[in-house]
């Protein structure tokens, strides 16, 4: 039976997933808690809009494609207090809430890792710096597109990459929401209609194709699998696809959408196509 093995979130783009037992599936599609926060290029401030747009494409601020150093740091975020520690080798790099003091703070922490890092000269270019930590700390709204959705992929699609690459492969690299196990590779490629997991009721959308995100290993951050030729050579796909989209059925996905009905979806919970 298909089932959930894995769930993730992730409270600042680009950086350290939280492994967790149970994500809720808000009202507008999105997971609570996911994708917070991001750390903004300061040629994509807009003053209408300090909090920047409702979704984040990423060409606006850090991002694993662009900055794959990203994955060494290790993050939490206690939701509760607003507070973010970020980690690297063991060592604090800034440990604060999400006041002005602590936004510059994790601000000049992140800058100077970079920096530091071989991502550092994309730092460089007209427009990049300053950063800026950008999010309250609870809306969800710094996903790659402006619609609500929950990112899931097969732990067998990954284990045949793998094989591909004749080396292993972690789940992390790809950055969905659920980690499905129980069934065959690819198979959730050919799910079409509801998709019900738990108690939630989710529908099909398109597949995800994958960008240079994938190469970074997530525990080093050196990209150091050809994920995107493996997937469009050794698989034959027009373009490298792993895992898909599901949505809340009739919801537009706009922050503060309250059309939808969401709920939690839980480790172990069973997975029902159609």
């Amino acid at each position: 039976m298909p089932h959930v093995v894995a769930l993730y979130r992730y409270p600042i783009k680009g950086f350290t997933p939280e492994s967790l037992p149970a994500l809720t599936v808000q009202a507008d599609g999105r997971i609570a808690g996911d994708r917070v926060l991001a750390f903004r290029f300061a040629e994509a401030a807009r003053p209408e809009d300090r909090d920047g747009l409702d979704y984040w494409p990423k060409s606006k601020g850090l991002a694993l494609e662009s900055f794959p150093a990203l994955a060494a740091l290790r993050l939490t975020y206690d939701e509760q207090r607003q507070r973010v520690r970020i980690v690297h080798d063991g060592s604090v790099l800034a440990e604060t809430g999400l006041d002005d003091a602590g936004r510059s703070a994790l601000v000049d922490a992140v800058t100077a890792f970079v920096q530091d890092s071989p991502d550092g000269k994309r730092l460089k270019r007209p427009g990049r710096l300053p950063l800026t930590l950008v999010g309250d700390g609870s809306t969800s709204r710094f996903q790659d597109r402006s619609r609500g959705f929950v990112s899931v992929h097969s732990a067998a699609s990954v284990t045949a990459l793998g094989a591909a690459l004749a080396q292993e492969v972690d789940d992390r690299r790809f950055r969905s929401n659920v980690v499905i196990g129980g069934v065959d590779a690819w198979q959730e490629l050919d799910w079409e209609g509801d998709v019900t997991i738990g108690g939630v009721r989710l529908t099909t959308a398109g597949p995800i194709v994958r960008c240079l995100a994938t190469h970074a290993n997530p525990d080093t951050g050196e990209r150091d699998a050809r994920v995107l030729t493996t997937l469009t050579g050794s698989f034959g796909q027009a373009e490298p696809t792993l895992g898909r989209l599901l949505i809340l059925p009739g919801v537009s996905g706009a922050v503060g959408d309250d059309a939808g009905i969401g709920g939690t979806i839980r480790v172990g919970d069973e997975v029902l196509v159609g």
